[in-house]
């Protein structure tokens, strides 16, 4: 049964309703260094036909030699552990040099140096294998985190997202993505943030601080802490202002007042975290109309040992909840220990939500109305992606933080004509 959200205040430029629903081998002789035509030739790639194009004297020490791993179509260039060694592993970064040595082209990072950065990332990326360090980001502790394991980076791609994809729902064109490529801070060209206690009674204090990208990854990480609350009231009847301290932090990431879109693809691959107290969310808002007017789209929501996609039909002042719930253990016994992918495809008629490629939920446009009370028909929509504390997700006192929600990318396509 779904529980009714309180209306919250809209925030930054663009109103911000503040919803969601409740509701390849190594060594091997045969060209693997890139020595043939199509690795390169042993002036450029690998000195040998041993695979040396990642060896740290001959070829894969040169910046060359990554051309080998590079050329090397299904290529082990870097596909020995020294292959990716050296700036030749820069060579497998070109992006086919790893395809055929995942595990192998990106772990023989060196750590440090080019090569090392993106060998790792280029090499484990084309396989898919886990695609992890895979991403032109951290070669080595990408891969060292990533790579073999599938931790990190983008599963198939190295970070570089399909420009178009087909789907039974269609074929689609890519709009606007983040990878994640970078380091430090999100992209502020791309994401805005919540402030402070938000919505729903929950107990984290929201600021950007949370929010990091390493390796390929957005990482939000909610923390523990005990710090006064600056908007504190003695005696307030607000539960914004009634608490004198905040016991937890987290991130709120938005797309509002930067992109926005009407109809399309919205897909996210990311690894949540299930424990007790723990609130992920990927979800979409109607811009410009103070919640529930706006609609609301739970691509995911994870609480209470449910995995929701929830759609709103706007009713006065809430939302008649169409929505649908899996446990994770339903799932597989290793569910939460992985990375999947949700998406949403919608457009003039529909909305349906996907997990890993299954559809979860459908829900017909013509079900909130007609005309402008009808957000999903004539309203662009932006994203938000957040960890909430607490509230719908329970007590946390118990568990042990950080709770981590770890995200590869966010994408939107549109349908090609």
């Amino acid at each position: 049964m779904r529980v009714p959200r309180a209306l919250v205040s809209l925030l930054i430029a663009a109103p911000l309703a503040c919803f969601y629903g409740c509701g390849g081998g190594s060594s091997d002789t045969s060209g693997q260094g890139g020595s043939s035509a199509t690795g390169g030739s042993p002036a450029t790639g690998g000195t040998s036909a041993t695979g040396d194009g990642g060896s740290p004297g001959s070829g894969g020490a040169s910046a060359t030699g990554g051309g080998a791993g590079h050329g090397a179509t299904g290529g082990n260039g870097g596909a020995s552990a020294t292959g990716g060694n050296s700036a030749g592993g820069a060579g497998g970064h070109a992006g086919t040099g790893g395809a055929g040595g995942h595990a192998t082209g990106g772990v023989g990072d060196p750590g440090p140096g080019t090569g090392g950065h993106v060998t790792g990332g280029a090499g484990g990326a084309t396989t898919g294998n886990g695609g992890a360090g895979g991403h032109a980001v951290g070669g080595a502790a990408g891969h060292a985190t990533g790579g073999s394991t599938g931790t990190g980076g983008s599963a198939s791609d190295g970070g570089v997202p399909p420009q178009t994809i087909t789907t039974p729902g269609g074929t689609w064109n890519l709009a606007w993505s983040d990878e994640f490529n970078g380091s430090g801070a999100p992209d502020p060209s791309n994401w805005g943030y919540e402030k402070g206690f938000v919505r729903n009674q929950e107990l984290q204090w929201y600021q950007p601080d949370n929010a990091t990208v390493a390796n390929g990854v957005l990482t939000i990480a909610a923390q523990k802490v005990h710090v006064l609350n600056p908007n504190y009231v003695s005696g307030s009847s607000d539960w914004k202002t009634n608490r004198q301290y905040y016991d937890y932090t987290s991130t709120s990431m938005t797309t509002s007042g930067k992109h926005d879109w009407q109809y399309g693809r919205f897909e996210m691959r990311a690894k949540i975290d299930i424990r007790q107290g723990s609130w992920p969310a990927f979800w979409i808002l109607g811009s410009g109309t103070s919640w529930p007017a706006s609609g609301e789209v739970d691509i995911m929501e994870y609480y209470a040992n449910k995995v929701l996609a929830n759609v709103c039909t706007p009713a006065g002042s809430n939302c008649t909840w169409d929505s649908t719930n899996q446990s994770p253990a339903s799932l597989g016994s290793t569910w939460g220990d992985n990375f999947h992918v949700w998406a949403m495809e919608w457009d003039a008629t529909t909305i349906n939500l996907y997990l890993d490629d299954k559809m979860v939920n459908s829900y017909a446009v013509s079900t909130a109305g007609t005309g402008t009370s009808n957000p999903y028909d004539h309203k662009k929509f932006y994203v938000l992606v957040n960890l909430a504390i607490g509230a719908n997700g329970g007590d946390p006192s118990n568990t042990t933080f950080p709770i981590s929600y770890q995200v590869d990318y966010v994408r939107v396509y549109q349908k090609a004509n």
